[in-house]
């Protein structure tokens, strides 16, 4: 499936757009697609604050983030301290993903080397 990250860096006023793939579909996703997804947004952000440079580790602490309806779908809206990056859009259930982010960002582990 094709999803698009767009990213706005703070103090900036150009939104950056990309289309990421992920190969499951949002119906048959499980935790770890959704800790994919989020992992494919904040590589994209990367790229984006830091273009030309080698990509280094995504760590999923220190985020804000929520949930939100679309007309069509849902997109994932994340906040760190220099940018906002909106994932999406979905295909699923609202409250099934903002569980699904929960159980996720409960689990992930400490980073030693990058925080977002």
């Amino acid at each position: 499936m094709t999803f698009t990250v767009e990213v706005l860096l703070k103090g900036r006023e150009d939104v950056v757009a990309r289309s990421v793939q992920h190969a499951v579909t949002p119906e048959a996703w499980t935790d770890d697609d959704v800790r994919e997804v989020l992992h494919l947004a904040l590589q994209e952000f990367e790229r984006v604050q830091n273009p030309g440079e080698e990509a280094r580790s995504i760590q999923l602490r220190g985020l804000s983030w929520i949930v939100t309806p679309l007309e069509r779908g849902v997109a994932i809206a994340m906040e760190s301290a220099s940018a906002a990056i909106v994932a999406g859009p979905f295909e699923i259930d609202r409250d099934w993903l903002t569980q699904a982010i929960k159980r996720v960002m409960a689990g992930a582990p400490p980073a030693p080397d990058r925080v977002h």
